[in-house]
């Protein structure tokens, strides 16, 4: 799952399709009502046009890519350098990280940019689906943050800590705690840890996981919070200031690459692959670590290396789901 720099789902552009920044309710069945009659009339254009559309006429390709981060600065540049070359980025953004797979699966996107390598896979073992990586963009270190301490050592025995709760960065939030003695793990830890698996006996503080998004927000009540990159950049918190990370550089990081992810079928399509290109392009780069304060590490791995990384996750998964 990407650890982004923030989202803004405002449709103020021609290339933004926007969506709720914040997990909703679901509108029932008005909002089932809307998607049948979209597609309904998308079938009957097919049919009207032999299947040709206007960008295939044109010589120009569409190409729509789910995202939670479609407010993100690199976007610009990103989009500049594909219509130069004939390909129309549209962004579709969600606020909830459980929406993209199923958008990108149903065909309502063309590509996904918001996860790991880790969370794709658990995505596709628990939904039997088959989603694939066409490339990587970048890994971002996790982090802990303290208002009340200087470093790792203040932090007082029995003190308190907050993480991260959906699985993925749950299990990594434990690994970071791990690595910085704060608590250890039993049988050392996996990519799947859970706070089961804390040894109290041996572990200085307590673990207490909340969403993701309150990670910031508590930081006053704890001794200190594991703060997802994306959330510690909305807000503010300074990376250099952090008390401990994780090191994206290293072996161990892997699982956390985040990837540009397409559906089965389509992951030789030239387009995509030169999409994935362009994201690395040094204008792109750039405003991407302006935004992240030089916290992004961009990482370029071939497809198939990337795919032997997701088949050993979704083993490793199922193998804890048995």
């Amino acid at each position: 799952m990407a650890d982004t720099p923030h989202s803004d789902n405002t449709p103020d552009k021609p290339s933004e399709v926007g969506l709720p920044e914040r997990p909703r309710r679901s509108k029932g069945p008005f909002v089932a009502l809307g998607v049948v009659l979209v597609a309904a009339l998308v079938a009957i254009t097919v049919v009207l046009t032999g299947g040709e559309s206007d960008d295939s006429a044109s010589g120009n390709t569409t190409i729509r890519i789910g995202t939670t981060e479609s407010g993100s600065d690199y976007w610009k540049p990103f989009k500049r350098l594909a219509a130069d070359e004939g390909i129309t980025i549209e962004t579709v953004n969600f606020s909830d990280y459980n929406q993209p797979n199923p958008a990108l699966s149903q065909g309502q996107t063309d590509l996904n940019l918001f996860q790991h390598v880790l969370f794709l896979a658990n995505y596709n073992v628990s939904n039997e689906d088959d989603l694939t990586p066409v490339g990587s963009t970048y890994v971002v270190p996790l982090s802990l943050y303290s208002n009340k301490h200087n470093a790792v050592e203040e932090i007082p025995e029995g003190g308190s800590v907050a993480i991260p709760k959906d699985p993925t960065n749950q299990a990594r939030a434990l690994l970071v705690l791990q690595d910085a003695g704060l608590i250890s793990l039993k049988n050392g830890g996996s990519v799947l840890s859970t706070p089961a698996e804390i040894d109290r006996a041996a572990s200085k503080v307590e673990v207490t996981p909340v969403d993701a998004a309150q990670t910031v927000a508590v930081l006053d009540s704890v001794d200190a919070s594991i703060v997802n990159n994306g959330f510690a950049m909305d807000a503010g918190l300074d990376p250099s200031k952090a008390l401990f990370s994780d090191d994206p550089r290293s072996d161990a990081a892997e699982p956390y690459i985040n990837i540009v992810a397409a559906r089965a079928e389509d992951k030789d399509d030239p387009t995509y692959r030169r999409v994935v290109e362009l994201f690395h392009h040094p204008e792109v780069q750039e405003a991407l670590q302006a935004e992240s304060r030089g916290t992004s590490v961009p990482v370029k791995r071939e497809q198939s290396e990337l795919e032997d990384i997701h088949t050993e996750l979704q083993e490793t998964v199922r193998t804890a789901q048995r």
